[in-house]
């Protein structure tokens, strides 16, 4: 750990420059991404920053640290939030009343345009591809999130499983969520949706999960997200501490479907037209 009360990221931008080349590259490296060094390996960080590990090594140590482990968790506590993220209820209190309807409309939107921007980053487009391989390769797609997030899983499924079949929703009783878990198959992959706060259902469904062997995709606000170590890829979107907002998860989920689309898409729109047609016949949609 470190030795005094400054901070891991503060110490780096005062050392860095005394370090000899390589190391200052890490450094540098690190304070450009340390939102996501807690989702890497040593070996990870070291490709990454296109550095030896030994000088991995040696830059922790002039840090004061023993080991990556240790580094890694400062790091982590530092990325916490300061305040818990109940932005529904402060969204409803704080935005601003001045200028009506129209301000508030103003503000939310930009809001989340900013929101989009932040959460596109590179770290966020390499796990996207990854998360997509993860899909993919999977025999069955399970999906769960609970309070405000079961939305989101449910638009995800929902819109899937427009052309995909291989899909199925685990919120919609999560009294015998842990029944559905244990019969999940080996090649079989958990989506799970963790925001802060996180709640106790979800965080031991993923531990049953992945102490059953089986792939974790997960969907999340923080680094510091305590379910995080289980999971096999992690997509991390940016939230608001002014105002409650999924239009990044929504974002998100859109993507993740129009690509596993693209990687199937003669079976994908074969299956589209089908249902487009059947909905047609059937009086379900309106038609000029």
């Amino acid at each position: 750990m470190s030795a005094d009360n400054q901070t891991t990221i503060n110490k780096i931008v005062d050392i860095k420059d005394s370090l000899p080349k390589k190391q200052r590259q890490l450094c540098d490296y690190i304070l450009k991404n340390h939102q996501s060094i807690g989702l890497i390996t040593i070996k990870e960080l070291a490709s990454n920053a296109k550095v030896g590990i030994s000088t991995v090594m040696r830059t922790i140590n002039a840090l004061g640290y023993e080991n990556f482990n240790d580094l890694r968790k400062d790091i982590y506590d530092e990325s916490m939030p300061s305040v818990s993220k109940w932005t529904l209820k402060k969204s409803l209190t704080e935005i601003q009343k001045e200028g009506g309807k129209a301000s508030t409309l103003v503000q939310v939107w930009k809001e989340s345009v900013n929101l989009l921007n932040k959460s596109l980053d590179a770290n966020l487009m390499e796990n996207f591809e990854n998360a997509i391989d993860l899909i993919v390769k999977s025999s069955y797609i399970n999906v769960l999130g609970t309070r405000p997030y079961k939305a989101t899983a449910l638009y995800f499924e929902l819109l899937l499983g427009e052309f995909y079949p291989k899909i199925r929703q685990l919120g919609h009783d999560t009294e015998v969520i842990y029944d559905r878990i244990l019969q999940l198959e080996k090649d079989e992959i958990l989506v799970v949706f963790a925001f802060e706060p996180y709640t106790n259902r979800i965080i031991e469904a993923v531990k049953l999960t992945h102490e059953l062997g089986n792939s974790i995709l997960l969907i999340t606000d923080h680094i510091s997200c305590p379910i995080i170590s289980y999971a096999s890829v992690t997509l991390k979107v940016e939230v608001s501490e002014e105002q409650f907002s999924v239009i990044p998860i929504m974002a998100l989920l859109d993507a993740l479907v129009i690509e596993i689309g693209k990687r199937s898409s003669e079976e994908s729109i074969k299956k589209l037209k089908k249902l487009e047609k059947t909905l047609l016949e059937k009086n379900i949609t309106f038609s000029y």
